[in-house]
């Protein structure tokens, strides 16, 4: 008995690790008896209000499409209305198959009756009871044609004949009169069977061809047969999957035109013998046979590596300005002022304002306007930068190409505590935006980090910088396929360091400093589940990544002396090898628990970065610091950053003030105050530096005390 147990137990388990397909899943019938007969198409229009179907008409006599409208989207089970029966026996007497162009504005139909395609011209879109009938454009395609469909951007035109399958190149799209020559794959034949109906997937990735055995009801064969293709829309790297018996042995179906609901969890198709729409529910997106594999995907796989790559690169963005601004104290550390902004930090969320009054004291805010010869020890010095980065990654035989695009802002404080060693604090908000392929799928990530950072002495003229930091990551997912979309949030958390040995060689006012460099980081992303397309959802389970980074290289810095003040150009040339291990996404179908895994998302790069900057520092208080950066792979990603900052640092009775508001738009706000003989002029600006749309003003305040 323990052993029966023993053995169930097992099967149970065997089931349910193979996570069992379990098929299409019969909702309802529509009958179409009383509008046509030997019917052989239907379609919907993308929003599933209406249905469409081609046949004889009731008669006997009489072609027509018969438009229904629909209570529930793409639910003949709910009350369907007939809204007319249009009769287009004079220019088609058999039709086969129906079709619109992308915006609805063509109606395209399939016949038999001279074996080609009519179109005509809606004047309502999707509406075919504003079609004039006399306006119809024929184009002859011959030997038999049974069904049809149009690539997403209508330049390719598919047609299924008996036993084959012809490709027709449009130059203009859904026009079928500027097709070209076609090409042609054959379709596996049995005895006594005809195809009949044929549709492709979203994406192309998936195409569908229904035939039908004549017999009696117990030889009954009505099967849908799914392939996969290789490349989107390329028939001739189609491969059959499988096929899907839609007929049980007491029914004795003739199966016709097949189609799907906008997001593939809906199968239709029309059974002429007894004039029948009949509604299925699939497991899972265009789940006829199996569910599409995302890992095959080459926009899904993009969406997936990009997240961990831009993980990756904000370890970068966030280190380089602090790495920057230890830089830059080194070329000026004999300066008395070692502060490029005159602003005080206000902060509305809590938190932060937590943090800067703890971190930050009041000579924080005081003028430091001293003039002496010699660096102040102990006063805070505060300086921000601004970055704009674009990138690009190329098409791979992975995945497709990806655009990054980030904007950033970094403020700080940093505090000397002897001529060499200097201690500081930076806030860094930014944000990247992704394109991925072609077809609009895009990532918003957002990001907060703080950062702690140390660079102190080791030697004569070697000194090591260190920092550690983290962030917290906000990500908005567009996956768009072409004809559906999908949304998705994810939150992150992130931690990082980075440690760098500088050694400075001088000559003169020539300064070269080699230098090594570790960067490492721990970023997860949460796991979340997309909307909007119902089947197609994916469930996202949480994302370990991890950060490996090594560097080498050398900065050549040189000091020129100019009219009222000085400038120092700068050249940084650096190695980096990304030698982070491998990370993975998990992910399933939401609808049915059919998991995927995406291995060896962080493979190993190198990549070069060079630079070219300048400071500009002028006697009467203004400076300019920018600089160029160039990131280029050893295979075709690159990106291309500049950073910059200014200020102008008054010995007059002036004030600057930087807010931060903590909303989710992140509202900042920057004060320019003056006295003058007791006249206040205050000059206010404000942005919202995550907002989706602009927000931005400035206001001029004049005020006196009599």
């Amino acid at each position: 008995m323990n052993l029966i147990k023993i053995i169930f137990f097992i099967i149970i388990s065997f089931c349910i690790n193979l996570n069992i397909y379990a098929g299409p899943t019969f909702e309802s019938n529509f009958d179409i008896t009383n509008e046509n007969k030997t019917a052989t198409g239907v379609e919907f229009n993308p929003s599933g209000t209406k249905m469409y179907v081609v046949g004889i008409k009731h008669d006997g006599n009489n072609a027509s499409i018969a438009q229904y409208s629909l209570s529930e989207p793409f639910n003949i089970g709910s009350t369907v209305t007939l809204d007319e029966n249009l009769v287009i026996y004079s220019q088609e007497q058999r039709p086969q198959g129906i079709k619109f162009n992308s915006d609805g504005t063509k109606v395209l139909v399939l016949g038999t009756h001279g074996d080609g395609v009519d179109v005509w011209d809606l004047t309502i879109p999707y509406d075919v009871t504003t079609l004039t009938l006399i306006d119809t454009k024929f184009t002859s395609i011959g030997d038999n044609p049974r069904g049809f469909d149009f690539n997403n951007d209508g330049t390719k035109m598919f047609v299924l004949q008996m036993n084959e399958l012809q490709e027709f190149s449009l130059s203009t799209p859904f026009d079928p009169r500027t097709k070209g020559n076609p090409k042609t794959i054959s379709i596996p034949n049995v005895t006594n069977t005809a195809h009949q109906g044929f549709a492709f997937n979203n994406d192309g990735k998936k195409m569908y061809v229904t035939r039908s055995k004549v017999g009696d009801a117990s030889n009954s064969l009505n099967i849908i047969t799914e392939y996969d293709l290789t490349r989107a829309f390329d028939i001739s790297s189609a491969s059959i999957n499988d096929s899907y018996n839609s007929s049980p042995t007491e029914t004795h179906e003739h199966l016709s035109g097949v189609t799907f609901n906008k997001t593939g969890s809906k199968l239709y198709y029309i059974d002429f013998n007894t004039d029948l729409v009949r509604q299925f529910s699939l497991p899972c997106s265009y789940g006829v046979i199996s569910c599409i594999d995302p890992t095959e995907n080459d926009d899904d796989k993009a969406s997936a590596e990009v997240q961990s790559e831009v993980s990756k690169k904000l370890i970068q963005h966030t280190t380089y300005p602090v790495l920057n601004r230890m830089e830059w104290l080194r070329r000026n550390k004999d300066s008395s002022n070692l502060t490029n902004q005159n602003i005080k930090f206000q902060f509305s969320n809590e938190i932060l304002a937590s943090l800067s009054n703890l971190i930050t004291p009041v000579a924080l805010t005081s003028n430091n306007t001293s003039s002496t010869a010699e660096p102040q020890i102990g006063n805070w010095s505060y300086w921000s930068e601004g970055t704009v980065s674009v990138g690009k990654v190329g098409d791979t035989s992975a995945s497709s190409a990806k655009n990054i695009n980030s904007s950033a802002i970094t403020i700080g404080a940093d505090r000397r505590n002897d001529k060499n060693r200097m201690f500081g604090f930076a806030f860094r908000f930014g944000s990247d935006d992704i394109d991925v392929g072609n077809l609009g799928s895009a990532l918003d990530m957002n990001a907060l980090s703080l950062t702690v950072y140390e660079t102190r002495p080791k030697g004569k003229n070697m000194f090591m910088d260190s920092l550690i930091g983290i962030s917290a990551i906000n990500t908005n997912l567009l996956n768009n396929s072409g004809s559906i979309s999908t949304d998705g949030e994810r939150e992150g958390k992130q931690i990082f360091a980075s440690i760098k040995f500088r050694e400075t060689f001088a000559k003169e006012k020539l300064n070269i400093t080699p230098n090594i460099k570790l960067d490492l980081g721990f970023t997860s992303l949460s796991d979340y589940t997309e909307t909007g397309a119902d089947g197609l959802n994916l469930k996202f389970n949480r994302q370990d990544i991890g950060t490996i980074i090594t560097s080498i290289g050398s900065v050549i810095d040189n000091t020129i002396n100019i009219d009222n003040g000085i400038l120092k150009t700068n050249i940084q040339l650096e190695y980096n090898a990304d030698i982070s291990p491998s990370s993975k996404q998990e992910f399933e179908y939401a609808s049915n628990g059919t998991s995927y895994i995406l291995e060896n998302i962080n493979s190993s790069t190198h990549n070069y970065r060079g630079s070219f900057g300048f400071d500009l520092i002028t006697d009467n208080g203004f400076l300019l610091m920018t600089s160029y950066e160039r990131n280029q792979s050893k295979g075709n990603g690159h990106s291309n950053n500049i950073y910059f900052g200014g200020s102008y640092i008054s010995k007059r009775n002036e004030t600057y003030a930087f807010s931060l508001d903590g909303s989710e738009t992140f509202n900042t706000k920057l004060d320019y105050k003056r006295d003058l003989n007791g006249i206040v002029i205050k000059v206010s600006s404000n942005y919202s530096l995550m907002s989706e749309i602009p927000d931005y003003g400035a206001t001029i305040e004049v005020s006196n005390k009599f």
